[in-house]
């Protein structure tokens, strides 16, 4: 009888898949069998990441494809060679997303001084360059009546988190796009596709390092607050994340959907 979390030969494709977080759910998704391609911009990192991979599981199957999550016509390009090597798409993580300065609001800063340009950039990087690849590799998935999606909100689209003015009103966007897909597809295409949502409390990564940490590898004052608000009482180590995608992506969720599935220490449900 097959393992409900069998994943093995499962064609998952990751969007901003150079991040920190990305490049390990990719190392972990490969080592279990799941034939992963990242998808990203930089093509230097995405061939480091894809060398590394290699290396420490051989067996293991990946690959890049360079994207740009915000050009329809480049994340067809890539479906089509995806589809053209493998046959189908079984699993969609979309993970792109950032953060630009001027769509946060720093305690010097008062809401007067947010960049209605910078602010919008965050809206379109996380929340419509979720929309295009999912609109795309959602293709073939109803085709092949089986496929699941998982979009990366985050612990800001809960809670007014200070500051990330723009990112936190993307990440309520992409929970609420979630909820959206995962009943549009249920009633139109079938059970068989299934859209759920992962939301990441505190982990350090490329984009937060200089918010949280100190050159020095301390906590900033804010990272004090965040570990204070955390009643594991630290950050989350991205490996944690892979269990519940792994969990999302299997046979094991064949009956979720629409769901965000929060990771993150307990931030979420700590009052005082």
């Amino acid at each position: 009888m097959k393992s409900l979390f069998d994943i093995k030969d499962n064609v998952t494709v990751i969007t901003g898949g150079t991040g920190v977080l990305g490049r390990t759910i990719a190392e972990y998704l490969a080592l279990n069998g799941a034939k992963v391609i990242i998808l990203g911009r930089k093509e230097e990192v995405g061939a480091e990441i894809v060398a590394r991979i290699e290396a420490q599981h051989p067996a293991g199957s990946v690959e890049f494809m360079k994207t740009d999550v915000m050009d329809r016509e480049k994340v067809l390009a890539n479906c089509d060679a995806i589809l053209a090597r493998y046959g189908r798409v079984d699993t969609l993580l979309n993970a792109a997303g950032g953060n630009q300065p001027g769509a946060t609001i720093g305690p010097d800063k008062t809401f007067f001084d947010l960049d209605p340009e910078q602010f919008q950039k965050v809206l379109s990087l996380n929340l419509t360059g979720t929309v295009i690849p999912t609109q795309v590799f959602l293709h073939p998935m109803v085709a092949q009546g089986k496929g699941a999606i998982i979009n990366f909100s985050s612990e800001a689209s809960f809670r007014p988190l200070t500051r990330v003015c723009g990112y936190a009103a993307a990440k309520a966007g992409i929970s609420n796009f979630t909820a959206f897909m995962a009943a549009e597809c249920a009633k139109k295409f079938g059970e068989g596709i299934r859209v759920n949502a992962i939301a990441p409390g505190f982990f350090i990564t490329e984009q937060n390092r200089s918010l949280l940490t100190n050159p020095d590898g301390s906590y900033t004052q804010r990272g004090q607050d965040v570990i204070r608000q955390t009643p594991f009482g630290r950050m989350g180590d991205p490996e944690e994340l892979c269990g519940t995608i792994h969990y999302l992506m299997s046979d094991a969720s064949k009956f979720v959907t629409g769901t965000v599935a929060v990771v993150d220490g307990g931030f979420n449900v700590f009052a005082m």
